[in-house]
């Protein structure tokens, strides 16, 4: 349940910390953001509640369980009503490989991140998605040749820091 609660600095600190390390333990990220612990750990409970924090996961190197094939896709839709939108989306959201979808502005509407177990296994979860018609009128796929680099980590402080 999100509650209304205006950000500070200290919280911005505490939400950069907590994104380099979610296993920190309470004491450690009071030191690192320079309040006691009580007030600390009342701090992130706030966060939690109002919604700032939406979970804590493991970070998983996907090169120690063996290959994988990433394709990045732009979708566009036939029409563009809000019910073609939602109709796509629901459909995409329910396939477990599909780890991101962004709505775009520019010569496409979708842009997807899908992460499969071949270049085969794509096919099919596309050719599934075709065949179910749900209002894809093209996509193309990118295959991810190598990923020199992946962030996790926002720049908050940078972002926001000025808006508080």
């Amino acid at each position: 349940m999100s509650t209304a609660y205006k950000l500070d600095r200290i919280d911005l600190k505490i939400l950069a910390e907590l994104q380099r390390n979610g296993r920190i333990t309470n004491v450690e990220l009071a030191d690192l953001v320079a309040l006691s612990p009580s007030p600390c750990l009342m701090r992130v409970k706030k966060l939690q509640r109002a919604g700032y924090i939406s979970g804590y996961t493991a970070q998983i190197d996907m090169t120690k369980l063996g290959e994988t094939l990433t394709v990045f896709t732009e979708f566009t839709l036939k029409n563009h009503r809000q019910i073609d939108f939602a109709r796509f989306q629901e459909a995409l959201e329910k396939v477990d490989s599909c780890i991101e979808c962004h709505l775009v502005s520019g010569g496409y509407d979708y842009l997807a991140k899908f992460v499969t177990a071949s270049i085969g296994d794509y096919q099919t979860i596309l050719e599934g998605l075709v065949d179910r018609d749900i209002g894809i009128d093209k996509y193309f796929s990118f295959v991810v040749m190598k990923t020199p680099f992946v962030k996790t980590q926002i720049p908050l402080t940078r972002i926001f820091a000025d808006r508080l």
